[in-house]
C-alpha cells in the first residue's frame, strides 16, 4: 500500500475514483489552496500537484473516521459556490466545492456501471470526503449539479445528513446562461445530454426530434425544469432533512437564510456568529473573491436581460406552459424561509 497516513490526513483530498483499479487518487490540498479555488478540480488548482494513488478498500480501511456530512444542492447560477463557502471556519466546518470523485462517479454510471457498485464506491467516497479538517468540525459538500442524478442515493447513504436544494429563479437562470454567451449556451447543451441520459428530461413530454428543434435558451429551461422537477419530488421524500431556497431570497435576507440553514445542519450558532459569517461571505464575487455587491450584480444582469429581451421574454413563457402541462413548480415547497 501507499503511504497508510494518506487516507488519515484530511488535506489529502479524494481526488478521483479510477475505475480501472479500482483505486482512489488522493491530492495534496490545504485548507488555504480550498478556500483559493473555485471548485477543488484540477484546473482550478496547483499546476504541480502532490497525488497518491491507493486501492480503495485499503483507502477506506485506514480513513480516519468521519465527521458530520451535509450538502448544498443546487441547479447552477444560483450562488452555491457562495453558501459552500460561508460557514468554512476552523471548529465549525468545510466547504467542498464540487469534488471531481462525484462527477466520475457520475460517469461511470452513466457507462453502465450498475447502481448497486455505484453505490458501494459513493458510499466510499462520501466516508473519505467527509474526514473533518479539525475535530468536531462538519463538511458541507456542493457537488456539481452534474450529479444531481445520484441525489437519492446520496441521501439514502448518509441518512444523518441534511440538505439544502438551491435553485436560481427560472428568469434569473436564463439571464445567466445568456450573458455567458456561447460558452453558457454550450454548457446548458453539454448538461442537457447528460440529463437525458439520468432519465430526467423526459418527464418534460418531448421527443428526441422536438428537443432538437429547440433554441439553445429552450434546452437551458427544459434542463432548469428537469432539475426543478426532481427538486420538488425530493421535498416530501426526504421530509425534515431537506429545505429549498432560492438565490433571490438568500440574497435579499442573507442573515436570516444563513441562520436557518445553520439550523437545519445542526449547528448552533448566536446572532453575533451568523452576521460574521456574512460579512466574511456576502459582498464578494463567490469564484474570484473581489468586491460584488447586490447592485452590482443586478446592474450586470440588467444588461444581460437588456440584451436578450426578446428571446428571454418568450422562452421563459414558453418555460411557464410547459411546466405547466408537465405539473412542474416554479417556486419550490419546502421553504427554508417561510
Amino acid at each position: 500500500m501507499a503511504d497508510p497516513s494518506v487516507p488519515r490526513d484530511p488535506l489529502w483530498l479524494a481526488h478521483r475514483y479510477v475505475e480501472s483499479r479500482d483505486a482512489v487518487q488522493f491530492r495534496h490540498v490545504t485548507r488555504d489552496e480550498h478556500r483559493a479555488a473555485t471548485f477543488v478540480i484540477d484546473q482550478h488548482l496547483s499546476d504541480n500537484p502532490q497525488l497518491a494513488e491507493i486501492d480503495r478498500r485499503q483507502a477506506l480501511a485506514a480513513a480516519t473516521a468521519p465527521g458530520p456530512l451535509h450538502f448544498v444542492f443546487h441547479s447552477a447560477f444560483c450562488c452555491s459556490t457562495l453558501l459552500a463557502r460561508v460557514f468554512d471556519r476552523e471548529g465549525l466546518a468545510m466547504g467542498l466545492k464540487e469534488p471531481a470523485i462525484l462527477n466520475d462517479l457520475v460517469g461511470w454510471r452513466r457507462r453502465g456501471a450498475s447502481g448497486r457498485d455505484v453505490a458501494e464506491v459513493m458510499d466510499g467516497a462520501l466516508k473519505l470526503l467527509a474526514r473533518p479538517f479539525e475535530p468536531g468540525e462538519a463538511v458541507i459538500i456542493k457537488p456539481s449539479n452534474v450529479a444531481n442524478g445520484l441525489i437519492r442515493m446520496m441521501m439514502a447513504l448518509r441518512p444523518d445528513a441534511r440538505a439544502l436544494l438551491l435553485y436560481a429563479p427560472l428568469p434569473v437562470f436564463l439571464t445567466s446562461v445568456a450573458k455567458k454567451g456561447l460558452d453558457g449556451r454550450l454548457w446548458v447543451r453539454e448538461l442537457f445530454i447528460g440529463q437525458r441520459a439520468d432519465g430526467l428530461v423526459q418527464r418534460l413530454g418531448f421527443t428526441d426530434e422536438q428537443f432538437f428543434g429547440q433554441t439553445d435558451l429552450q434546452i437551458a429551461a427544459a434542463g432548469w425544469l428537469a432539475q426543478q422537477a426532481l427538486f420538488a419530488e425530493l421535498v416530501p421524500l426526504l421530509g425534515d432533512r431537506v429545505r429549498t431556497l432560492d438565490s433571490e431570497t438568500l440574497l435579499d435576507v442573507p442573515e436570516q437564510a444563513v441562520g436557518a440553514l445553520a439550523d437545519l445542519y445542526g449547528f448552533r450558532l448566536n446572532a453575533a456568529e451568523i452576521q460574521a459569517l456574512v460579512a466574511a461571505s456576502f459582498g464578494k464575487d463567490s469564484k474570484t473573491g473581489k468586491s460584488f455587491g447586490r447592485a452590482d450584480r443586478e446592474a450586470e444582469y440588467a444588461e444581460a436581460g437588456s440584451a436578450h429581451q426578446d428571446e428571454l421574454a418568450k422562452v421563459t413563457e414558453w418555460a411557464r406552459v410547459t411546466a405547466e402541462a408537465a405539473g412542474i413548480p416554479l417556486a419550490l415547497p419546502g421553504a427554508l424561509i417561510a
